[in-house]
């Protein structure tokens, strides 16, 4: 009896998903709750598992577009002890072939066969010899066939040669070009950045941060951070609660526009945009205002590795109420980050670089980052995306603030 594996809802709002790769093959002995393929949405990627032991039997291919409910493959019952039966072909294939040498052999004397009378004709219109052709009937007797084929193999000899004669200059420098299917996270992707483009009122604004404080500050508490917590203490979990304890200054950049209403939070869901293998998603860090540093970052550890692993599900990336991206961990240097829809504001993050600044009537060296603010302006008034910057700016070059809350 075969058990029918059907795609499984895996969100109200996703109707279909691409077959992204088979983990198993088909005929393979499968377990009880076994991974036998991966299942990719707009929004993650899926495990699809073995519902009871057996043979593993694939209906959809790799890249076929499966809509919620649909048979994926269907799993027999046995197939573990069975398995070998299917090897016992091949054993008397390979046997015949052993023996066929030796009735071969019987009629190895075809040099010296007789051509029928149709052979004959065959072979002395085409100008071959008997001699050359290699009988198959009884006793190595040339054959109609056999004439026939000599007749075949006659005229390639020709033809390969031909080309030889020809020449054809190289292209210099490779000339390649490949074609890939877009996958759903990617089309997702490209629909809702071109949508917010559209449907927004989308600016930008900037500002620089003085990071040696955060840096000195990193250096001093850094190993006994680690031996307490566990978790190495980065610019995230700094970046994080700025963003917290700013938007209780300027509610707007943590709220939303729903129809002709705007949405204001009492808590903050930082949504953090990740580069997975398979194109951005954005995990998300709930009521990140009531969480310390130490919490942070061991939250942005977990939610990066499952993104890189394709593990993150669709709960772990559904809300969020503001963004943070770090383009610096790839060298940007300064960038106007897309607002993530249907959020009103995103910050951006990027490389540090020491530049000499003014202090104090004097020219120092400082280690120095560009920070950027999108905003939907909308919602969000030209004085209040500026000053939710400029308080960011203010508590990360005095971190004692974000400890204080002040």
């Amino acid at each position: 009896m075969s058990l029918e594996i059907k795609v499984p809802p895996v969100g109200e709002s996703i109707t279909e998903v691409v077959l992204s790769r088979w983990v198993k093959n088909d005929g393979d002995f499968v377990e009880m709750d076994e991974i036998i393929a991966e299942l990719e949405s707009d929004k993650a990627t899926f495990e699809l598992t073995a519902e009871k032991a057996g043979t593993l039997k694939i209906v959809a291919s790799e890249g076929d577009t499966l809509a919620i409910g649909a048979v994926v493959c269907s799993i027999e019952e046995g197939g573990a002890a069975a398995a070998p039966k299917a090897e016992s072909p091949k054993a008397e294939v390979v046997a015949d072939k052993t023996s066929a040498p030796v009735a071969e052999k019987s009629g190895d004397s075809y040099a010296t066969g007789t051509p029928s009378p149709s052979a004959a004709k065959i072979l002395a219109e085409k100008g071959v010899e008997a001699t050359a052709v290699k009988g198959t009937g009884v006793d190595g007797r040339i054959t109609k066939e056999d004439a026939q084929k000599a007749e075949k193999a006659e005229a390639p000899k020709a033809k390969a040669e031909a080309p030889k004669a020809q020449t054809i200059a190289p292209v210099a420098g490779s000339r390649g070009e490949r074609r890939e299917r877009m996958s759903p996270l990617r089309k997702t992707v490209a629909k809702r950045l071109v949508t917010v483009k559209n449907e927004t009122a989308m600016l930008t604004t900037f500002n620089e941060v003085n990071m040696k404080p955060i840096m000195d500050l990193r250096a001093k508490y850094k190993d006994q951070f680690k031996e307490k917590f566990g978790v190495g203490l980065g610019f995230m979990s700094f970046f994080t609660k700025a963003v917290c304890e700013a938007a209780k200054d300027f509610p707007a950049v943590n709220a939303r526009i729903e129809g002709e209403e705007v949405v204001y939070n009492d808590f903050v869901d930082v949504s953090i945009a990740v580069s997975a293998p398979k194109g951005l998603v954005v995990p998300i860090i709930r009521n990140a205002e009531s969480m310390s540093l130490a919490q942070i970052e061991k939250t942005v550890i977990e939610l990066a590795t499952k993104a890189r692993d394709s593990k993150l599900t669709i709960e772990e990336m559904t809300g969020g109420t503001f963004t943070i991206t770090n383009g610096g961990v790839f060298g940007s240097m300064m960038s106007t980050p897309i607002i993530n829809a249907p959020q009103s504001a995103i910050l951006g993050m990027h490389n540090i670089i020491e530049r000499p600044i003014a202090e104090n009537k004097e020219v120092v060296i400082r280690p120095m980052m560009y920070i950027a603010l999108s905003y939907d302006h909308r919602i969000i008034d030209g004085r209040e995306s500026v000053g939710f910057l400029v308080r960011v700016k203010q508590l990360l070059e005095d971190p004692a603030r974000l400890l204080l809350g002040i």
